[in-house]
C-alpha cells in the first residue's frame, strides 16, 4: 500500500503511528494514514482489518522503558 520511499510501518506494526498521513478531518477528529489505520483524536484507531485499539493516553511507552 505505501508507496514512500523508507516505508511506513504496517498496520500490525507496533510503530504503526508513524505512518504519514494520507487525508486528515480534524472537524471530525480522525486521520487516515498511509499504510490504512485510522487514528482518532482522543488516541483510539481502527485497522484495516476492523480490528479496534482503545484510546492508549497516558506517557509514551518508549518513555516507561527508560
Amino acid at each position: 500500500m505505501c508507496q514512500h520511499q523508507n516505508t511506513c510501518p504496517a498496520a500490525e506494526a507496533v510503530d504503526r503511528e508513524a505512518a504519514r498521513i494520507v487525508a486528515t478531518f480534524p472537524e471530525q477528529g480522525w486521520s487516515l494514514l498511509c499504510n490504512g489505520v485510522i487514528v482518532f483524536e482522543d488516541t483510539g484507531e481502527l485497522l484495516p482489518d476492523c480490528s479496534v485499539i482503545a484510546p492508549h493516553r497516558g506517557p509514551a511507552r518508549h518513555a516507561l522503558a527508560a
